[in-house]
């Protein structure tokens, strides 16, 4: 994590929004939150590696180490410091820069690292040091990243590396031991251990963006955490430390994006350089008693649209602020959370049905939904 100002949080963002329908169904005034269920991403440059590392998970089940020391001695020549330089303006409007401090873990033997997007987001300078005390600057034009998922590639300059082993998470139960390793503090690489509390978690971070396929643990996680591994006692990755819960009273609370979850998005980092998300165009509410009772709405569940982006898969649709989604590509949707797992599944240039309600009226639409602009 980068600094205190970094960390992620997973209390639910409460917001105010205006939600104006020019031309839907209902006369959409205010709430008082809302989903944003395509938030802005951007990528950096692409990377460009030809990686020849088989990159993929443990399909044998490994044996588990003796001991947690045994965990951390295995997998600790494999977790780098990330250090960054961001330039930020301070209070007199100055431009002066910034550090932070991450964590990344090697995936392949050529020099590629794993890490969160907000660890190096904004950077102008990212030096990654390795076990043995080696500094390596990474070429900002070899870094690949996606705010969506909140990862990240980079690329340094070495050969021969220890890549880790990567395991499957879903084999991991509730209560199974965890080891969390990373550059805590920004002090250097440490590790601390927990269990798994929790699998297939869905949090809010501070920017308001919904992180889902989480994996949440009661291993301490501090800032200077975020990219590192979170792993089993075979001393397998299973997931990549993204967040720790900030919230007056809850301690040991942490979440890390499990691996089975990550990998076809950090494949897809690696060879193309950018996650390709379907896109349908919209922002979202998800309908409850308050909003049931303000606009008279005729269905007591569903997702409230709250804009939807012009010439974008909503509109050509027919869609418009006010109406009131329950069905996506045959899926019943009752939150703005169920929306967006529904819009990210959905294949892109192919039809998908679209039930909903607008006012007193039932209907049912086909949408395209294409490519994300980058």
């Amino acid at each position: 994590m980068l600094k205190t100002h970094f960390l992620r949080v997973s209390v639910a963002l409460i917001t105010a929004l205006v939600l104006i329908a020019t031309s839907g169904c209902q006369l959409v005034a205010k709430v008082q939150k809302g989903t944003t269920t395509e938030p802005d991403t951007q990528q950096t440059e692409v990377i460009t590696t030809n990686t020849s590392a088989q990159i993929q998970i443990t399909s044998t089940p490994s044996q588990s180490l003796p001991s947690i020391a045994d965990v951390v001695a295995s997998i600790k020549p494999s977790v780098v410091a990330i250090n960054t330089e961001v330039m930020a303006q301070d209070f007199f409007g100055r431009t002066v820069p910034q550090t932070g401090a991450g964590s990344g873990w090697i995936i392949s033997s050529d020099g590629l690292i794993i890490t969160n997007n907000h660890v190096i987001a904004g950077a102008q300078t990212i030096n990654v040091t390795l076990s043995d005390g080696t500094t390596l600057s990474v070429d900002i034009s070899k870094v690949a990243s996606d705010a969506i998922s909140d990862l990240a590639v980079l690329k340094i300059n070495a050969q021969g590396l220890p890549a880790v082993k990567i395991g499957d998470s879903t084999k991991m139960r509730v209560g199974d031991w965890v080891v969390a390793i990373g550059n805590s503090l920004g002090e250097g690489i440490r590790a601390t251990q927990g269990i798994v509390s929790r699998q297939d978690v869905t949090i809010t971070d501070e920017s308001g963006q919904e992180i889902s396929g989480l994996i949440e643990t009661d291993a301490a996680i501090n800032p200077g955490n975020s990219g590192g591994p979170l792993v089993n006692m075979a001393g397998e990755v299973i997931g990549i430390t993204n967040a720790k819960r900030v919230e007056s009273g809850v301690e040991g609370t942490g979440y890390a994006i499990s691996t089975n979850e990550a990998l076809p998005l950090i494949q897809e980092l690696i060879s193309k350089g950018y996650v390709t998300w379907p896109y349908f165009g919209v922002n979202t509410y998800t309908v409850d008693s308050y909003v049931v009772n303000r606009y008279s709405l005729k269905v007591d569940e569903g997702v409230l649209l709250t804009f939807v982006e012009a010439n974008s898969p909503a509109a050509k649709a027919g869609l418009q602020a006010g109406d009131v989604i329950v069905k996506f590509n045959g899926q019943t949707v009752i939150t703005g959370t169920e929306l967006i797992r529904a819009i990210h599944k959905a294949t892109i240039g192919r039809p998908i049905e679209v039930v909903y309600w607008c006012g007193s009226n039932q209907n049912t639409t086909s949408a395209i939904l294409t490519e994300r602009p980058r």
